[in-house]
């Protein structure tokens, strides 16, 4: 950490006290909202499943091993906690709220779109180009909505804490 002008800069990229593993997933959730709408659009609009299916599984790739080297850093370097205490939010217990309603959306995120994508590649194996039953279409439509929705409130919410702990 370093002092400047009486605010307590962390050490990471952004001019906030949040740390560099903070900064870059509060960033890369941008990311993945944008590349999430992109691939939805690919696949109603364009029907380009094939691309969808690309996107989503090295999305899913990316975010795994994002949420690994997070979750080390969280757990064991970062002490994120001491960047928070000068949050006008962290006496209060606020900055602990928010990161409870972030979590209601981030645990079950991961396993929700790990359900989606298997049981999307376990249906359609290698050939995209079959026709759905009506059934599967409905599953996936709708579970895929319930996957994106989660990922959408997971980065909202991480937002809002990431503000409430390291920027306000």
């Amino acid at each position: 950490m370093r002092a400047d002008s009486n605010i307590i800069l962390g050490n990471g990229f952004l001019p906030t006290r949040a740390s560099w593993m903070l900064d870059f997933v509060t960033l890369a959730m941008l990311g993945v909202v944008i590349v999430l709408a992109i691939s939805i659009y690919l696949v109603r609009v364009g029907k380009n499943k094939h691309l969808h299916r690309s996107i989503q599984i090295g999305t899913a790739i990316i975010l795994t091993l994002t949420l690994v080297a997070f979750e080390i850093d969280v757990r064991f370097i970062t002490q994120w906690r001491e960047l928070a205490e000068v949050s006008p939010f962290y006496e209060s217990g606020w900055v602990d709220r928010f990161l409870a309603v972030h979590l209601v959306f981030a645990i079950p995120t991961p396993l929700v779109w790990a359900v989606v994508i298997f049981m999307a590649m376990r249906r359609f194996k290698h050939d995209l180009s079959a026709e759905l039953t009506t059934d599967f279409n409905r599953f996936h439509r709708i579970s895929g909505r319930i996957a994106a929705a989660f990922m959408f409130l997971t980065a909202i919410t991480g937002w809002i804490f990431y503000y409430v702990a390291f920027v306000a």
